[in-house]
């Protein structure tokens, strides 16, 4: 008795898919990104409206742009967190002067120039790697930077996270515990596996309502459709320079972390195709395109007033387990999500979730970013018991994360007339050191006096 072969189901970037899977699979795409991507929001002061609906633009633009090969999802960064929180504090004081102000309309203005700087930063780095390759961008930015940048995007948040948890302490420890037994005991588990942050909020949300956090009042006086609060960029703003070199350099951490779920994503869609009896598509080779598209994104986003972008990686998980890497799906999930943006109930709704809780998921995930940048290092296998490395990663940790906590308003005191000139912010700082030390030690190697490297010996 012959075996009947199952028949191999999933979608190529370049499938479409029946209108019934289009908008089920669309809706998970949604449905993935949206407790990250109003998160942050939710933590910059930015309108989670007009968040939701860049979200939604600035990938159907960005596919787009890479001409529909490379299927992607874009939503909020939270890398860029710190260092715009630091930029609205220091030019829209009020903006988190008061704990219940849910945007910020002031703050966003001057962020969007700096988000439209690192959508520049994106697309040069993209085009310069399609016409030098990859590894010359390695050597100015080795694995030892990006991953030290990455470990103090997180971890200088730590007192933001604590203070957010101090509202009530119970609701936000709470929050935490549950957040992590949903991303550790949900693995695998399809759709619910990829909605941990939503299914902690959820909880801690219904955990608020006894002890009298969340106020209902603003649900009811909203309307359900309203028009997103648009701004567009502050450029005359004095501060803008400081903004733009402020967060444009946080591309440092965020151009490996999409190359890296380039090369995921593109692992998992040969698989497919040579599942499906066709050859491989190979988007690991799109590095620069790649970038080009994030870059697109960020200047949709820049422009609208919406957080800044990076593809995300819980939506490439949500494609590997449901094989489907189909574009025209992820532009059904941008329509639908700009559709979400015009809903006035669902930002209401979003805008109530008390302080504690955000302060418990906040614990998590900012703990989370710094420990990207360990995984970061050790997944290039960065020699740590080579002084050259080590002086690098110190430096960088002890200037980000000890200026960030330790001085006052977070900046170095070196003033630089129009770019900085209340001083420079520590994760700045940290960064431009970092690579100055390793450019130091690019023109000067060791080698020349004679110094022999050492062993790695986790190799």
């Amino acid at each position: 008795m012959t075996v009947k072969e199952q028949p191999v189901v999933g979608y190529l970037p370049a499938d479409t898919p029946p209108w019934g899977a289009m908008l089920s699979l669309g809706f998970q795409q949604v449905l993935t990104m949206f407790p990250a991507t109003v998160l942050v929001a939710i933590l910059t002061k930015f309108d989670v409206g007009v968040t939701l609906l860049a979200s939604g633009l600035g990938t159907i633009v960005a596919l787009l742009v890479s001409s529909r090969r490379i299927p992607m999802y874009y939503g909020s960064s939270f890398s860029y967190i710190t260092v715009v929180i630091t930029a609205m504090s220091l030019y829209a004081n009020d903006c988190f002067a008061d704990p219940t102000t849910f945007y910020c309309p002031e703050g966003v203005r001057i962020v969007q120039v700096g988000i439209i700087g690192t959508a520049v930063v994106e697309i040069l780095v993209g085009l310069l790697i399609m016409r030098v390759g990859k590894a010359a961008l390695d050597k100015v930015l080795p694995p030892v930077i990006t991953g030290s940048v990455a470990i103090v995007i997180g971890i200088a948040l730590a007192g933001t996270a604590l203070s957010e948890a101090s509202a009530n302490w119970p609701v936000a420890f709470i929050t935490l515990v549950v957040t992590i037994a949903f991303s550790v005991y949900l693995q695998g588990k399809g759709l619910l596996g990829m909605l941990p942050i939503l299914l902690g909020a959820i909880v801690g949300y219904i955990i608020a309502i006894p002890f009298g956090l969340v106020n209902f009042a603003p649900v009811g006086e909203a309307d359900w459709l309203r028009v997103p609060n648009i701004t567009f960029p502050a450029f005359t703003d004095p501060n803008a320079w400081a903004v733009v070199v402020s967060i444009s350099l946080i591309a440092i951490a965020t151009i490996p972390e999409s190359t890296a779920h380039l090369y995921q994503m593109s692992l998992y869609i040969d698989a497919l195709a040579k599942e499906l009896g066709k050859a491989p598509i190979e988007i690991k080779k799109l590095i620069g395109l790649n970038l080009v598209a994030d870059g697109a994104d960020d200047v949709v986003v820049g422009l609208l007033g919406g957080c800044a972008g990076t593809n995300y990686g819980e939506n490439n998980s949500l494609m590997a387990i449901t094989r489907n890497y189909s574009v025209p799906v992820l532009m059904t999930a941008g329509v639908m999500a700009i559709l979400l943006g015009f809903v006035g109930k669902l930002a209401a709704v979003v805008n109530t979730i008390p302080v504690a809780v955000i302060g418990g998921l906040s614990i998590y995930l900012f703990g989370v970013i710094g420990m990207q940048g360990v995984a970061l290092i050790q997944s290039e296998k960065v020699n740590l018991f080579e002084p050259r490395q080590l002086a690098i990663g110190a430096t960088i940790l002890v200037a980000g994360i000890g200026g960030a906590i330790g001085l006052p308003n977070g900046l170095f005191p070196f003033v630089i007339p129009v770019i900085f000139p209340n001083g420079i912010p520590a994760i700045v700082f940290s960064a431009i050191v970092g690579i100055l030390l390793n450019l130091l030690f690019l023109v000067l190697p060791p080698s020349l006096f004679g110094v022999k490297e050492r062993e790695n010996i986790n190799l």
